[in-house]
């Protein structure tokens, strides 16, 4: 069943808290990113934890090497779960990372769902966002990284491409129909991504916005399941 991860990119602990507080025992993972945890830090971490949430420390870490591997030890300190990082970094930085015992799972982004084709290009101007998500995904996964991230668009192009990979996703740009897309090019609904058997699912503010982020939360894990009852009888 694909869960849901609430995305608290919100900039004070009390508005956190309430989220916490509102979605309790309806959702387990929380993703803590660069607003908050800038803004907070640890206190960020061990409040999500206090609540009895899993951390999802999205930092999309990004550096040499050993500078990495640091900050995963650190990572693991704060009680992180999962933490995010840049595969653009490399093979060696994925590896130093996989390397530390014991560590959080490792989430490896491929290309942001804000980034379109002219964006890549500015790599090279040969650049496709398809073969640049593939190539990475393949870095990562080969080099000690537990789940990829990318767009829920990209999930059944992958396991076409790399189908002697078994890749587990996290998927971000993720609006029910009719939600406002904000800052999200490549998107699909929740019961698409269902059915389309991802991991997680990150979503902020279709929830945190709502008036009743609770029963947007239960609205959406029900068209969830029921995506997921029709792709199992389908198959």
């Amino acid at each position: 069943m694909t869960e849901i991860i609430v995305a608290l990119d919100v900039d004070t602990l009390e508005r956190a808290e309430g989220l916490l507080k509102a979605l309790k025992g309806v959702v387990c993972w929380y993703k803590v990113g660069l607003q908050l945890f800038t803004a907070h830090g640890r206190a960020a971490a061990d409040l999500v934890r206090r609540h009895g949430g899993k951390l999802f420390l999205d930092l999309k870490l990004h550096d040499i090497p050993q500078t990495v591997q640091h900050a995963v030890q650190e990572a693991h300190k704060l009680g992180a779960d999962s933490v995010s990082l840049h595969l653009l970094g490399g093979a060696d930085m994925v590896a130093a990372a996989a390397a530390v015992s014991p560590r959080p799972q490792l989430w490896g982004v491929t290309v942001l769902t804000s980034l379109g084709p002219k964006d890549v290009q500015v790599l090279h101007p040969s650049a496709r966002v398809p073969d640049m998500i593939e190539s990475l995904a393949a870095l990562g996964r080969g080099n000690g990284a537990d789940a990829t991230i990318c767009s829920p668009q990209d999930v059944a192009e992958l396991r076409r491409r790399l189908p002697g990979l078994s890749l587990k996703f996290v998927t971000p740009g993720i609006r029910p129909a009719g939600a406002n897309l904000n800052d999200q090019n490549r998107v699909t609904t929740p019961g698409q991504a269902a059915a389309l058997g991802i991991d997680y699912v990150v979503i902020g503010r279709p929830i945190t916005h709502a008036k009743d982020p609770r029963q947007a939360a239960q609205d959406i894990l029900a068209e969830m399941r029921a995506a997921t009852a029709k792709a199992t009888e389908a198959k």
